[in-house]
Formats: structure tokens, C-alpha cells, sequence
């Protein structure tokens, strides 16, 4: 009889999780601390939250490599997005594109892809016991201990392996802190957000159409506050305006709020509406930013942290979601590589060689990609709410893309047959864009990524300063030039 395994957290990672264990022949139990979000009473809670998420090739690659159909299908109810669209306070907007080679990112409905998730799980009789929150763990014993909110009484489940996937507020890694020596980081960085929504436009006849492209993501970068907005299958746009705190407690009132909107953001108050600006500035919540970093992710043969438990981000480089999802890839392919048998029943109080070694590998190898994408999606802020407007990082995206050409393209779907069986490719040749890295090679591993994008960025730096210092060092010429021949006329 296959060995039991326990995933806490249904949301996206939790459920691939639960279906990459259940396919390797586990017998497996999700639990969740809230409803079910599938049944009408429970949608309202979402109603407050980004409905939008960011899939691109990492995700996409982690949802093929458990079934090829997941990722066929999320992707016809995605919408593409190719690049970004800047709209400046005055002036045009201008778009900048994700890739040379058109490829993009996707805008993806968050329900729909939890939703779809969860009745797979169902579809493949996985248990999903809602309701159900983690009050404590005894991981030496392999017992969990919920409290059930429908029945109001403890319910102790017994397991052979576990995965914590249950957010950044994580129960499972508050008690995995208990018998392990964690190193944890967690920090607040001095913004927040809120959500607002661009409703659809009306077409010639009637029907709903959208008011801006929607095959960008849409940033309205202001230096140290931004807001961006992302479509959606209802022609609608979810935007999200991301401020310092500072900044939100200086409104003392709504028309202190809506003057300063429509100082920075005239373009985009007049696509959301003042009544409706200010309905959602009032009941939709500020909600904090937090960054995460812990190590080690796993105790010895019987739990492991994946996804915002182990490694929450801020959103600035759409790579929370592909992250989480990534993780459960790299973890099924180590269970195959260490030969972790599902049917190998091990005797209370020993442990599984193989199933540690498996965890271990998994700590060892992708802490330093979990660390450097939690930093590169920070310093994308930077980017996006100030950088992209400056000139010089025109010109240094200009001499990317062109030393990027010389390099062979590959659609990260090709990679799709390799990383089934195989963590990552070794570092690959050739200049790649930092984005193209991050968002469209699922081969490379984050690590890998910044220490390549850092070599480029010094040779970049050098080709930038120094054409600068050339076409500084030809007009001189040419004005000293100048200068001696009127001296000669003299």
C-alpha cells in the first residue's frame, strides 16, 4: 500500500504539489485552513485580492512536467502580454517589448487556475479537507494536529511525508522553526498597495471592449511610486498602485487622495473614474509587502517547505507564482533521482535514506536561487517605478537586445523534454537579456541568472561609458578643430 502523504496549503503550488505526488503513486491528503473557494458563498473572500496572475515559461514548464495538458490549457484562457506599456504624466506612451523573439508573459486569472487545480485534485480522488488549521506537528512522530472549524474539535492525522505550501504566514514553517536551527529573514519594505479596477469600455454596439491594449502590462512608473494594471478576459484591468507608506498617510482626506492622483496619474483616473477611484481607495484594504528568506526548507525524511513558505518575494518581477510552481518541478525530479519508492513502507522511527537524501539536495541546491530571485524581483522596483524612463537604460536595453541576437533563440518549450527528468541545463553560452533569463529560460537556475546577468551588466557598463567618452572625445575634437582653423584665419 503507497505511503501517505499530507500537503497544507491548497493554493496553486499546494495542488501541484499534491497532484506530482499523487502521479508518483503517493496517497495523498490536502488540507486547508480556509473554504473552498470553488462554492459561490466563499468567492466574495477573493473579491479583494489581485485577480491577476503573472505565468511565464518557469511556471508554465512546472505545470507540463506533472501533465502537458495543464499547461495547453491555462494558456487558451491566458491572455499574452508582449511587453510593457509606459504612460509617461505628459507625453506618448512607448512601448518596450519583453523579448526580441515575441514571447510573453501571460495574464492569467487567478480563480481559474486555483479553481481548475483544485478539481484535478477532486478529478484524481484527492481528499481536500477545508476548514482545517494547523495547530501543531510533531515531525519526529509524523503527526499533524488541525483544529476543524466545521466540526470544532482537534483532528491529529498521521503521515509519511509533508509538504508545507500554506503561504508566508506559514503554520507549517512556524513548527518546522521548533526543531530545526532556521535561519529566517523576514522584512517589511516601506510600501504598500492597493488594488483598483479599469472597468471595459462600449463598443459600436454595445459590447464590452478594452480601453487599453491588453496585450501589455501597463506601468504608469512615477520614481519612487508606480501603479501598473494587467487585462482581463472581462476586457476589465485589475491596477494596482504600489506607494511608500509615507506617501498614503499624507492623505488626510479623499480630495487630498484625488488631486494627487490626478497630478500623477491623469491618463489613468480618467480610464478608472473618480466614484469608482475613490470606492476602491476606501474599501479595498492597503495591503503590506513582505520578503522572506529561510533555510534549510526540509527535517530530515518527513517535511519540506515549498512556495511563499519557504521563500515570499515581492510581486516585481511576476515570478512569485512561476517560482512556487518551479519548486514542486525541482522537487519531483530529485525524488525520481534518489529513488524515492512510494510502496517503501519505512518502520516508525527510521528514516528513508532516499527521501532524505532527495530533501536535503533540494536545500542544498536551490537556496541560492530562491535567495537571488527574492533580491532581483526587489531591485526590479527599482526598475520599473524609475529606471525605465531614464536614458541610460534606453541605451543599455538597446545594446542588449543587439549583442542578444547573436545568440541562437530557443522557445522555452523546447526545453520541455529535458527539464521533465533534469533540475537545470549547465550555464549556457551566449549573451542573454537579464529578463529573457528570469522569465522565458526555465533551463537556468536563478543563481546562475544573476551571476550572469552581473558579468554582462560590467560589460555593458563599459560599452555604455565608453561610447559616451568616444562621442564626448569626437566633438571635442572636432570643436578644437574648429577652433584652430579661425586661429589660423586670424
Amino acid at each position: 500500500m503507497p505511503r501517505t502523504a499530507v500537503v497544507v496549503g491548497a493554493g496553486p503550488v499546494g495542488c501541484l504539489a499534491a497532484l506530482a505526488l499523487r502521479n508518483a503513486g503517493w496517497t495523498v491528503t490536502v488540507y486547508d485552513a480556509r473554504p473552498d473557494m470553488r462554492l459561490p458563498e466563499n468567492k466574495s473572500q477573493l473579491s479583494q485580492r489581485s485577480i491577476n496572475l503573472a505565468i511565464s515559461a518557469r511556471g508554465i514548464t512546472a505545470l507540463h512536467s506533472v501533465n502537458p495538458k495543464f499547461a495547453e490549457r491555462f494558456l487558451d484562457t491566458a491572455i499574452p502580454m508582449r511587453g510593457r506599456m509606459i504612460h509617461p504624466v505628459h507625453g506618448r506612451e512607448e512601448s518596450q517589448l519583453y523579448d526580441l523573439n515575441g514571447q510573453c508573459i501571460n495574464s492569467i486569472d487567478r480563480a481559474l487556475l486555483n479553481e481548475d487545480l483544485l478539481n484535478q485534485l477532486t478529478a484524481a480522488s484527492v481528499p481536500i479537507v477545508f476548514r482545517h488549521k494547523l495547530l501543531h506537528a510533531d515531525f519526529d512522530h509524523k503527526t499533524l494536529t488541525f483544529y476543524s472549524e466545521s466540526d470544532q474539535k482537534d483532528v491529529r492525522v498521521r503521515y509519511d511525508f509533508c509538504i508545507g505550501a500554506d503561504g508566508c504566514y506559514s503554520a507549517v514553517r512556524r513548527q518546522l522553526m521548533r526543531v530545526v536551527r532556521m535561519n529566517y529573514q523576514q522584512e517589511y519594505i516601506p510600501h504598500e498597495y492597493i488594488e483598483l479596477r479599469i472597468p471595459a469600455g462600449k463598443g459600436p454596439s454595445g459590447e464590452d471592449t478594452f480601453r487599453l491594449d491588453p496585450n501589455h502590462l501597463h506601468i504608469w512608473p512615477r520614481h519612487s511610486f508606480m501603479l501598473i494594471a494587467l487585462p482581463n478576459k472581462d476586457k476589465t484591468f485589475t491596477s494596482t498602485l504600489f506607494a511608500p507608506t509615507a506617501e498614503f498617510e499624507r492623505f488626510r482626506d479623499d480630495k487630498m487622495f484625488i488631486s494627487w492622483f490626478r497630478t500623477h496619474f491623469p491618463d489613468a483616473l480618467d480610464l478608472v473614474g473618480e466614484d469608482r477611484l475613490l470606492h476602491d481607495y476606501k474599501h479595498n484594504p492597503r495591503s503590506a509587502l513582505i520578503h522572506i528568506k529561510t533555510r534549510p526548507y526540509h527535517y530530515k525524511d518527513n517535511v519540506i517547505l515549498l512556495g511563499d513558505a519557504a521563500h515570499a518575494m515581492v510581486p516585481f518581477y511576476g515570478q512569485g507564482l512561476n517560482c512556487g510552481l518551479e519548486d514542486v518541478r525541482v522537487l519531483h525530479v530529485l525524488l525520481e533521482k534518489h529513488r524515492v519508492d512510494p510502496e517503501n513502507m519505512v518502520p516508525d522511527g527510521q528514516v528513508d535514506d532516499n527521501l532524505s537524501r532527495a530533501l536535503q539536495e533540494y536545500t542544498d541546491s536551490r537556496h541560492e536561487d530562491l535567495d537571488a530571485i527574492c533580491d532581483l524581483a526587489m531591485a526590479n522596483y527599482e526598475e520599473m517605478r524609475h529606471a525605465v524612463t531614464t536614458p541610460m537604460y534606453r541605451l543599455r536595453k538597446t545594446l542588449d537586445g543587439l549583442l542578444s541576437r547573436w545568440t541562437p533563440f530557443l522557445p522555452f518549450q523546447s526545453f520541455f523534454p529535458y527539464l521533465s527528468s533534469n533540475t537545470f541545463e549547465p550555464t549556457p553560452n551566449g549573451w542573454l537579456a537579464l529578463y529573457t533569463m528570469v522569465t522565458f529560460r526555465p533551463d537556468i537556475r536563478y543563481s546562475e541568472v544573476r551571476r550572469k546577468a552581473k558579468r554582462q551588466d560590467y560589460l555593458l557598463s563599459m560599452f555604455a561609458w565608453s561610447g559616451i567618452a568616444t562621442t564626448a572625445g569626437v566633438g571635442s575634437l572636432a570643436v578644437g578643430l574648429q577652433l584652430w582653423a579661425r586661429w589660423r584665419r586670424c
